[in-house]
């Protein structure tokens, strides 16, 4: 198995010791580097692009939140687990999709429990597609000295699976795309996604072309027709043709594979049910 390369980052010393050391004891991690502050976190992230990264809420330079907003940026896949004393700061971390919040000080298990279900998201091969239920009942915010269950969708008993989307129709017409080689013109139903990475806005064609685009997210939203895309994520706008299946993800989060592309995308629980919608 690859190791998973894993950052830490915490202002005190003491804790960051704690983090090493449960790094080390859990199975099939790699600590590539420790940050003292979040303007720290961010550029060792950028040199080791880390899979995971296991941070402080409150850090000089940048806030773990700051930081989390930031990473999310160049890689929304990136797993982030909170390591505070401060459970105040919870409901701001499932903002912005963490995996999982440790509430300072926490049991060994615990923090082991939570490098386990990485692990399996991260390594653990195909994982069964999870059912759509009709509803999914969301707690507006984790309760405040309960310990999320991370990576579970909750039990709604045995519904229809997501299975093929079917066919929305084709719409005409092409589109003219700006790019970092010049200009090309596409067919609009064979982009597959719209997605953030490094900091840009890449299109997605079903081929696997990939144009990097000057465009935001806001723009290509309003541009791509609503019967055929749909915006999962704030980093994300896939193909409604090309689903093929919603897998769990983290706590909240979930993950979008497509037909034939390596890429996948996430949705969150509140886009997931408006999905749901659009085939009822």
């Amino acid at each position: 198995m690859i190791p998973i390369k894993t950052l830490i980052a915490d202002d005190d010393a003491g804790m960051r010791l704690v983090m090493r050391k449960l790094v080390e004891q859990a199975e099939g991690y790699d600590l590539v580097g420790e940050a003292s502050d979040g303007v720290e976190l961010i550029q060792l992230y950028d040199a080791q692009r880390p899979e995971v990264v296991l941070l402080d809420v409150e850090m000089p330079g940048m806030s773990g939140i700051d930081c989390a907003r930031a990473i999310q940026d160049r890689d929304p896949r990136t797993v982030l687990v909170f390591a505070t004393a401060h459970e105040e700061y919870m409901a701001s971390a499932f903002e912005v999709y963490a995996f999982d919040y440790l509430v300072k000080p926490f049991r060994v298990e615990r923090a082991m429990e939570t490098f386990r279900r990485i692990r399996e998201r991260l390594r653990g091969g195909e994982v069964e597609a999870v059912a759509v239920p009709r509803t999914l009942e969301v707690e507006e915010s984790p309760t405040v000295g309960q310990v999320p269950n991370v990576g579970s969708v909750p039990n709604v008993g045995p519904v229809p699976n997501v299975g093929p989307v079917p066919n929305v129709g084709p719409v005409p017409g092409r589109m003219m795309i700006k790019h970092r080689e010049g200009v090309s013109f596409v067919d609009v139903p064979d982009i597959a996604m719209v997605m953030r990475e490094n900091r840009a806005t890449v299109l997605l064609m079903k081929d696997g072309t990939r144009y990097v685009v000057p465009d935001g997210m806001a723009e290509l939203d309003e541009r791509l027709p609503d019967e055929i895309f749909f915006r999962t994520h704030k980093s994300y706008i896939v193909n409604l043709n090309l689903i093929e299946s919603v897998q769990p993800y983290g706590r909240w989060t979930y993950i979008v594979k497509l037909k034939g592309l390596k890429e996948d995308a996430l949705i969150t629980h509140e886009r997931f049910e408006e999905l749901q919608k659009r085939f009822m």
